[in-house]
């Protein structure tokens, strides 16, 4: 009988655990920094007739539905709401949240914080105090409730992702004194994903509007965030369009840079402030191992192998015979082919280019041949460049390149009309250095490479749209070699020959965190764009190297990227 009571006790104890509960995460009487206008509750509560102030004055978890036994992953997400830490706003966010990560075998808990800001106190102050507390309450029932205390992230949005990137950097700064046995737990947490950060840099310390907050010349983090040994590996998003400056995010990425921690930073062009970009979220955990292990890898030209969706086939001379620019004669004649699918969904034209150093380029290649068979199977014409090599003697390693894009840009524009396609939806894309001759294409087109050789070279060689794939030799300490310190000291800055002339146009930006030729050529130059009122993309993947994508795992940014460039081309409406 003892041993069916205690069974049924068991029964009854997953029961409860499996319950949506609330726990009050301060002792009574112990809460550190209490003000009497402050409260602890969801708007939707707040707003209710017969809310009481008096009754909802402590910060509380509220735990989630626990995972099917079967999808339980061993892992546990804190949800963070935003609201200008005057309230806890993101209501049905949070719900949203909640359900895709229960669903993804995680144990979910939001943290409900004490809201209006405290008076004579940082505005951050008791929240991060809420915060601190309940990762060490979350810590301390990792295994009552069945996940790993060293699998615990947290997902925030705008001043619940100041919070959580204060949790995230300050774990060993106390926020308050310790009050009971559970303040001897670690409050450090194992990720985070940051969504909208606000309130990051020094001007939001002095009060600047939102509308202005971090777009200054001279704006940096906050020194509240002190980046010690156990800040964890981030995800951060941020619309390009939000008033609280993307700029908290790009610098947040180039510290952990600084500091050799796995990030990923996504940036989303013309959208404001909000929550974007989840399953790229979601894509960062697989990539980092937080769902499980990684799936084997799959090698991208053995995924896409048919050209069952080409209808026209052409293969061309970028230059007349006996009139290329430049010419020497240890390097490739340059050639473009064009690849037009049966059924032409668009009238716009991407032209793919490989890289190789300059030394050498493949049309056919993985960088090329895949999302040339891609774009056609979306119904877009792409045109593939093989352009000269290797570089020229006496030259810039790119002249000569240089030279056979613009010239392409104006050929294709010429044919475009003849073949059914618009001669005004032209875009450029190159991996590695040819993600340098993508930025030379889209930032010097007014600059051009070589005089006039007949008629077509009076077309104009600007395009609508660039892709940079991992651009190399992009920034001055690693202009014509691998970046020696990874771009992350402030005397390194763009390469000169990026003119960003009046005819600059939006670039998506791919590119491995862990890419020698660094990351910051694509974030700088995206911030440039930004400075110039030009709103892009850009995509980091966290570990991944140069030529990320040659092979990859299912489920990982890696491995989806081409669907980054659809949905780039759709948002932009380039492919309309």
């Amino acid at each position: 009988m003892k041993r069916l009571a205690f069974i049924i006790a068991l029964l009854f104890s997953a029961l409860a655990l499996s319950a949506q509960t609330k726990e009050n995460i301060w002792p009574k009487n112990k809460m550190p920094d209490a003000q009497d206008h402050q409260i602890a509750a969801k708007r939707t509560d707040a707003r209710k007739e017969d809310f009481k102030p008096e009754d909802h004055r402590h910060p509380y978890l509220e735990w989630h539905h626990a995972p099917d036994k079967e999808a339980a992953n061993g892992g546990c997400m804190i949800l963070l709401s935003g609201g200008s830490y005057t309230s806890w706003c993101d209501v049905s966010l949070v719900e949203s949240w909640a359900e895709r990560f229960t669903e993804l075998g995680f144990q979910c808990v939001s943290l409900i914080y004490r809201t209006p800001r405290p008076v004579g106190l940082p505005i951050y102050q008791t929240a991060w105090e809420d915060g601190q507390r309940a990762v060490r309450l979350v810590r301390s029932q990792a295994r009552k409730r069945g996940y790993d205390p060293e699998k615990i992230g947290v997902i925030a949005m705008s001043a619940g992702a100041h919070m959580a990137l204060l949790l995230a950097t300050s774990s060993q700064t106390p926020a308050y004194g310790p009050i009971d046995k559970y303040d001897k737990e670690s409050c450090h947490i194992n990720w985070a994903i940051l969504n909208a950060p606000a309130y990051g840099t020094t001007d939001a310390n002095e009060g600047t509007k939102a509308q202005r907050q971090g777009y200054g010349t001279d704006v940096t983090l906050d020194d509240v965030f002190k980046f010690d040994s156990l800040t964890c590996p981030m995800s951060l998003h941020h619309g390009s369009k939000d008033p609280y400056a993307p700029h908290t995010s790009t610098l947040v990425y180039r510290k952990l840079r600084q500091m050799g921690i796995p990030a990923e930073l996504h940036l989303y062009p013309d959208l404001g402030h909000g929550a974007h970009g989840l399953e790229r979220a979601i894509e960062f955990m697989r990539q980092m191992g937080f769902l499980g292990e990684l799936q084997p890898s799959e090698k991208l030209l053995d995924r896409y192998t048919s050209d069952a969706a080409r209808g026209y086939y052409e293969k061309q001379d970028v230059f007349p015979e006996g009139k290329i620019p430049s010419y020497q004669e240890n390097q490739c004649m340059p050639y473009i082919e064009w690849h037009i699918p049966k059924e032409l969904k668009t009238k716009a034209i991407q032209i793919i280019y490989s890289g190789g150093a300059y030394n050498r380029n493949d049309p056919d290649g993985f960088e090329v041949a895949p999302v040339r068979r891609y774009l056609n199977e979306k119904g877009m014409a792409v045109v593939t460049l093989k352009y000269r090599s290797p570089r020229p003697e006496g030259l810039s390693k790119h002249t000569t390149a240089w030279q056979d894009l613009q010239r392409t840009i104006r050929l294709v524009k010429s044919q475009a009309a003849e073949k059914g396609l618009d001669p005004d939806r032209i875009g450029i894309m190159g991996s590695s250095a040819g993600g340098h001759l993508t930025l030379m294409g889209v930032t010097s087109s007014v600059h051009q490479s070589y005089l006039p050789i007949d008629d077509l070279d009076k077309l104009p060689c600007n395009v609508q749209w660039g892709i940079g794939i991992y651009p190399a030799y992009g920034l001055t300490d690693g202009a014509d070699g691998h970046n020696a310190n990874g771009g992350n000291l402030d005397s390194d800055i763009l390469v000169p020959e990026f003119a960003f002339d009046l005819a600059t146009a939006p670039m998506l930006f791919l590119h491995g965190d862990a890419d020698k030729y660094s990351p910051m050529t694509s974030v700088k130059a995206w911030e440039k764009m930004l400075s110039m009122g030009i709103h892009s993309e850009l995509h980091t993947f966290a570990t991944r190297p140069h030529c990320f994508q040659r092979e990859a795992s299912p489920g990982t940014g890696s491995y989806t990227f081409m669907d980054r460039i659809w949905e780039f081309l759709t948002a932009k409406g380039f492919n309309r």
